[in-house]
């Protein structure tokens, strides 16, 4: 037999290192796409001549697309058989991306605990993008619903692995020669600075966008994701294709320029959650509430810390979570996330 059909619950193991397939080179194709798919516009990723002035040498690509291509390489040996992609926790970005660089991504299974029901489990990865100089540009762990495959296989001895609820402001990476002394708020798009932002802040980012089927299988595909759940309509019970849950991530921080221009550069992911799932027609909208400030080393760069809350449909006069525990059935994602900004 020469085709794949996934691994399964039961084909991983604690210690596991699996090198995914199909290297990457991405280039000015990948931004352009991303900016059609997505709303976005920080002037950081967009404008070499801005780049410049903070101290780059070029443009780098938008955080995001080294996230969606180090995650899409990891996919069909991860998460091909996935119920669901859970959460995200202890991510950072160690080395800006820049067009031309080719990455490539490593995993480790570092927990495992099957479900109840006996017919899936989740596994625990951390995940590692590695560019073609061998210097690693980003990681994170992830966890993952996986299917069973063979229902009478064992169940394996939990693991659950001890995660930080947080990067600390000390772990942050800031990219080499980052320099915000000379930083043109005008061309940013916003005058709101570090220091205009106060812990408690909710931000309502006031715009929202209606999902087509189209153009998250576009997204997805180009990222090389091949999880079924997102293309194969017969995958799930309802007839429905899973909208990708980075496709999520995205809308929310591209709608979050409105508020938040200058918060250029993500650095780290504290902790993240997919609280429900997101299906072509729903119209996301999204609000962050500022959870902590930082100075950094860097001139002129502070850190701050956002909670970006992506929900659907209307306004979010509710409680993200009910006494229950569980999320209210409008909340798509709940990200907690560090990103630099001038002082």
């Amino acid at each position: 037999m020469k085709t794949n059909s996934g691994r399964f619950f039961e084909d991983y193991h604690v210690g596991q290192v699996i090198e995914h397939a199909v290297p990457r080179t991405l280039s000015g194709g990948e931004r352009a796409l991303y900016h059609a798919l997505y709303p976005a516009r920080h002037a950081l990723y967009s404008s070499d001549e801005f780049a410049a002035e903070c101290g780059l040498e070029v443009a780098p690509l938008d955080d995001l697309i080294a996230f969606h291509t180090v995650f899409g390489k990891s996919v069909p040996d991860i998460s091909l058989n996935a119920v669901a992609n859970l959460g995200y926790a202890e991510g950072r970005w160690l080395k800006p991306v820049v067009a031309g660089d080719t990455l490539r991504s490593v995993s480790e299974v570092i927990g495992v605990k099957q479900n109840s029901n006996g017919k899936s489990g989740v596994v625990w990865v951390r995940t590692k993008g590695i560019n073609q100089f061998d210097e690693e540009v980003l990681e994170y762990v992830r966890w993952v619903m996986v299917r069973k495959g063979d229902l009478d296989a064992p169940a394996p001895e939990a693991v659950i692995p001890d995660l930080a609820g947080n990067v600390s402001v000390e772990d942050l990476v800031i990219p080499e020669g980052l320099d915000f002394l000379r930083y043109n708020f005008t061309l940013a798009g916003e005058e709101h600075r570090w220091a205009d932002y106060e812990v408690g802040e909710r931000i309502d980012h006031v715009d929202g966008v209606t999902i087509e089927d189209a153009e998250h299988m576009m997204a997805t595909r180009l990222w090389q994701n091949t999880a079924k759940v997102h293309f194969d309509a017969t995958n799930r019970a309802d007839g429905k294709r899973l909208i990708y849950g980075g496709h999520v991530i995205s809308l929310a921080r591209a709608l979050s320029f409105n508020g938040l221009a200058n918060a250029q550069m993500i650095v780290a992911l504290n902790s993240g959650a997919h609280a429900n799932p997101c299906f072509a027609g729903d119209t996301v909208r999204a609000y962050s509430e500022v959870l902590d400030k930082a100075e950094t080393p860097a001139p002129g760069v502070g850190a701050i810390r956002l909670r970006l809350v992506a929900y659907k449909d209307g306004a979010p006069e509710f409680a993200l979570k009910g006494e229950d525990g569980k999320y209210h059935p409008d909340v798509l994602l709940d990200l907690d996330y560090w990103a630099l900004m001038p002082l």
